[in-house]
């Protein structure tokens, strides 16, 4: 058996696969609340006791190897994660899991590994453009923080690399994005791009254009704001919510735009993660992609890059289940 672990600052999801001849299964998997938990071992341990209980597939099999995306970068075997007061550690995972085959990524590697997986049924096309052919791909997802990720063609597969993209400044475009950074520098030493692009961005960019407007999730956490006013927003319900999730998507296909032309993605830019899910009516309305093709130079060329959009939850799982599935190979 693979196991995969999605590792997340909200959620957890672990499953087990088995993989024969090419062709792989889901047997088993679950969704834990990751800040109920000490440590990500806590959760695999959760994870493996419940197994036996929720399938009889699975039987007396051990694990061959794991793969786990974790939001943060891998340095030296072990992943601080961003979000949570963990360390993912592939050592002792690898003792916990009685195997030396584990695989530890960042979690937008992961997504990326699983983008040849997916079947078109699992991927929506936001600009079919003029793909070049073996030509850079990147990949951008907000979710509880915002991760980016490319991918280089290495003359017989795409090579995935890591970054930490989404902690970089936030470089507003507008009067109004320059009134966005001065208003939250009032409460951050430093104004990330993923302060902003995440969960937690909708409460803030809707507290800065109208703080005398509230809603019954203000009470929380700033990312559980987000599923609200986002709803709000796409039924038009209030008005408030309305201009939030617009300003929030603009400045989501500008950064896209700005990863784009980094990168020279003329092989395709991919957008995945939970909220291009939960907004996809917006992000299909036409003003991401135009956010994302308005640039000083080299509009043009943006206007050329597909722009796809992963529309399968579990792609975080395939990605990992894959790459430890190579991984293993490598290592026999």
């Amino acid at each position: 058996m693979i196991l995969a672990g999605d590792v997340g600052g909200t959620k957890c999801n672990l499953a087990v696969y088995r993989v024969s001849a090419g062709e792989y299964r889901q047997i088993a998997k679950r969704r834990y609340e990751s800040r109920k938990f000490s440590s990500f071992e806590a959760v695999v341990a959760k994870f493996l006791s419940e197994i036996p209980n929720g399938t009889e597939e699975t039987g007396a099999e051990t694990i061959e190897a794991a793969g786990f995306g974790v939001a943060g970068p891998v340095i030296e075997y072990r992943v601080k994660a961003t979000n949570l007061p963990w360390t993912v550690d592939g050592a002792a995972l690898a003792a916990q899991l009685a195997t030396r085959h584990i695989v530890l990524l960042n979690d937008l590697e992961a997504t990326a590994h699983s983008l040849a997986l997916l079947s078109p049924s699992e991927i929506a096309i936001l600009n079919r453009g003029v793909p070049a052919p073996k030509a850079t791909q990147a990949l951008i997802a907000a979710g509880t923080g915002l991760g980016e990720s490319i991918l280089f063609w290495n003359g017989d597969r795409y090579a995935v690399a890591s970054t930490e993209g989404g902690h970089t400044d936030f470089a507003p475009r507008t009067e109004r994005e320059i009134e966005l950074l001065r208003y939250m520098k009032k409460g951050n030493e430093y104004v990330s791009v993923e302060l902003i692009l995440s969960g937690r961005g909708f409460r803030t960019i809707h507290e800065f254009l109208d703080p005398s407007v509230r809603h019954p999730s203000f009470t929380g956490t700033e990312d559980d704001a987000a599923p609200e006013i986002t709803h709000l927003a796409l039924e038009r319900k209030c008005p408030v919510c309305v201009e939030t999730l617009d300003l929030w998507t603009v400045m989501y296909g500008a950064e896209a735009g700005n990863l784009a032309l980094k990168s020279l993605a003329r092989g395709g830019v991919w957008i995945a993660g939970g909220i291009a899910l939960m907004i996809r009516k917006k992000m299909e309305d036409g003003e991401f992609f135009r956010s994302f093709c308005e640039k000083e130079k080299l509009s043009d060329m943006l206007e050329q890059i597909p722009f796809l959009m992963v529309v399968n939850e579990e792609a975080p799982l395939l990605g990992e289940m894959s790459h430890a599935v190579w991984a293993e190979c490598l290592r026999t």
